[in-house]
């Protein structure tokens, strides 16, 4: 049960935002930790702290025209959800994919204010995107669209004000058409106005790498906890995109063995250990389906459909989109000897599952911990852009590994501190609220 106050704040929320349940379930997610965190602080509920983070400072949204290669005019939205920049200027991706709507755009930024303020880096949350799809379109129709799409989005962004990134849909390509057109327009090479960028023109080691590798990180620290680590682990990871592939290859270098990974059609499994070569090459390159790797790799196999969390491992990483691992596929996993989970996707994990996971002990990680290793790369991204530098794989590499490293134990501090000894989830809603909240109170009420 909620707070009471914290409980009619829900309330409001639910009342002031009908329809929106993405955003609804990340809301009660973070309210569900604070209640011993208002009682400690009153002056954050005085001020009405809570309330106005729930509120976002600015929603945009826009018509996207733009003419796709048969001539045929073609109309999406876009939108770019600025929520809280008490911390720095909004920072958070930009998602292409026809499921998005404000909703979804509310909880990605919703949820970015507290990964972004856990990296302990000055930056604020926001997010955005379009119903766009850019599968099965061509280049030329990819790059007709950013170029509309940024003619509106360039307005109400800059690297002192609002910073985007990629997120599912939007990759090098996607940035760098985006890019090209903000310095078309505004006649300025603003590097740090966009992350994600490529090598060549102001891009960060690592930031392909960031979300996965930072993922992977968390996860040996979890384990480090109870006396562990990722040798000999069996893991099984959802998805094959850019967050799946790099926490595959992390945790391949810190010893464990990635056995399975999926796309929306279905899952391959290989006991051997996913080929990443192979992956990357379907995945990157081709851009064809997981079930491609099946017919290549001698001893795989491809499951239609059904559930890669049906795999028996011990380490289990959501990577694939929010609420895809739900109670039945939480019990199947504790009964199969499973130990962690951790979020490498934005909410992937129903409340029902995140329940029968604290219930069985298994040690659980939210992805504003667990997947903040991208944001946090991207804010380092924007410091070599802003210091006209270039920081080598390995420097770059370390810095992010210290980060993660930094929210896992300020996770775990904030647990110990209101009574929710070990629980990440409490912990890091608990942390990243704290600093936002406070950056809040100094700034008066804005």
């Amino acid at each position: 049960m909620l707070d009471e106050k914290l409980g009619d704040l829900y309330d409001e929320v639910l009342r002031r935002n009908p329809g929106e349940d993405e955003f609804h379930q990340a809301v009660r997610e973070v309210l569900d930790s604070l209640g011993p965190v208002v009682a400690k602080h009153p002056e954050y509920a005085d001020a009405a702290v809570i309330r106005r983070l729930c509120e976002p400072e600015r929603q945009i949204i826009f018509r996207v025209s733009w003419v796709d290669d048969a001539g045929n005019v073609q109309i999406n939205r876009g939108f770019r959800v600025e929520f809280n920049s008490a911390l720095g200027p909004y920072k958070g991706g930009l998602r292409f994919h026809p499921t998005v709507y404000l909703g979804i755009v509310k909880f990605l930024g919703f949820e970015q204010i507290f990964k972004n303020s856990l990296t302990g880096m000055p930056i604020g949350g926001g997010k955005g995107g379009s119903d766009f799809d850019p599968k099965g379109r061509s280049d030329g129709e990819v790059m007709r669209f950013c170029q509309a799409f940024m003619t509106e989005l360039y307005r109400h962004i800059g690297e002192h004000t609002d910073v985007p990134a990629g997120d599912i849909g939007v990759g090098g390509r996607e940035i760098g058409y985006l890019f090209g057109q903000y310095k078309r327009i505004t006649n300025r090479y603003e590097s740090g106005v966009l992350t994600g960028k490529g090598l060549a023109w102001g891009g960060s080691q690592v930031r392909t790498e960031a979300t996965g590798y930072g993922t992977a990180f968390f996860v040996e620290e979890m384990l480090k906890t109870r006396g562990d680590s990722f040798d000999g682990k069996e893991v099984v990871v959802s998805g094959s995109g850019n967050v799946a592939i790099y926490a595959a290859e992390k945790v391949r270098q810190l010893g464990g063995s990635v056995i399975a990974c999926s796309d929306s059609n279905g899952y391959v499994v290989d006991e051997r250990g996913i080929d990443l070569d192979l992956l990357k090459e379907i995945k990157e390159q081709r851009r064809a389906r997981i079930s491609t790797y099946a017919d290549t790799r001698p001893g795989a196999r491809y499951v239609e459909g059904g559930s890669v969390w049906d795999v028996p491992c011990e380490v289990a990483l959501p990577c694939a989109t929010q609420n895809e691992l739900n109670g039945r596929d939480a019990a199947t996993l504790i009964g199969n000897g499973c130990v962690v989970v951790a979020e490498g996707a934005n909410m992937p994990c129903t409340p029902d599952a995140v329940r029968l996971f604290a219930d069985a002990g298994v040690l659980f990680a939210p992805g504003k911990a667990a997947n903040a290793g991208g944001v946090a790369t991207s804010a380092l991204e924007m410091q070599q852009n802003a210091s006209r530098d270039s920081w080598s794989f390995s420097h770059t590499e370390r810095r992010l590994a210290d980060i993660v490293h930094g929210i896992h134990d300020r996770c775990l501090e904030a647990a110990d501190l209101y009574g929710k000894p070990g629980n990440y989830l409490a912990g890091a809603n608990i942390a990243g609220f704290i600093q936002v909240a406070d950056a809040m109170l100094a700034l008066g009420v804005i």
